[in-house]
């Protein structure tokens, strides 16, 4: 737990923010939401306090109470927040239909998604891990947690689906796996200090989908 005088973790990461989107200004909620995800990534669950939500969003206090009376509330509006920003970072629903780009276009897309969560929204992943451990001890949090990962999910296996896949649920877990992995090796494990580039996340998927897809989808003059 961080000393008294710890100075306060900002809402607003210095990190390069989320993708533009057409959302409108941040509402009261989503500022105590963002505080809360900024706490969880800077001193865990156990510097998430109404109190410091109040400090970290500049808040008056008592403002996270009038929003959120419980802890247990507070932590699903964390968590339902966190599902709506890192939608934005990983931005799967604008990725060309691979249809017709291939695998080609899977690929890159889904690679520059992991490397914008890698590189940009670090602090973001880790408030995620801390909102899954938490989910873990806590079964009130265990279905909201699984609700908004399961957006993702969907996304993925209409993805894969698309591309053929001849076991979208199998394939899809291990995809999740792989990029989970490699996000929590990167973030919190022992690369932390060197994060691939691009080009390595796609190669990785690239040998990943390949292998699941057969190949599939590649169109003419596509790279190999």
């Amino acid at each position: 737990m961080p000393a008294p005088d710890a100075p306060a973790p900002r809402a607003d990461s210095s990190e390069k923010p989320d993708r533009p989107d057409n959302a409108g200004p941040a509402t009261r909620a989503d500022r105590v939401a963002d505080a809360a995800l900024a706490l969880l990534a800077e001193r865990g669950t156990r510097g998430l306090t109404h109190r410091a939500v109040d400090e970290v969003a500049g808040l008056p206090q008592g403002s996270t109470s009038n929003i959120a009376r419980t802890r247990q509330a507070l932590l699903e509006l964390a968590v339902r927040r966190l599902a709506d920003r890192e939608a934005r970072v990983l931005a799967l629903h604008e990725m060309p239909d691979p249809r017709t780009g291939g695998l080609d276009s899977l690929v890159d897309g889904l690679a520059l998604a992991t490397h914008r969560a890698l590189t940009g929204n670090r602090r973001l992943t880790l408030a995620r891990y801390e909102l899954a451990l938490e989910a873990t001890r806590r079964p009130e949090l265990r279905a909201p947690f699984d609700a908004a990962g399961a957006r993702f999910r969907d996304q993925l296996t209409a993805l894969v689906t698309a591309m053929g896949s001849t076991d979208p649920e199998r394939h899809v877990l291990s995809l999740v796996a792989w990029a989970d992995g490699l996000m929590f090796s990167c973030v919190a494990g022992t690369f932390h200090a060197r994060p691939p580039e691009l080009d390595d996340v796609r190669t990785g998927l690239r040998e990943l989908l390949g292998g699941m897809l057969g190949g599939g989808g590649k169109t003419p003059g596509a790279r190999v």
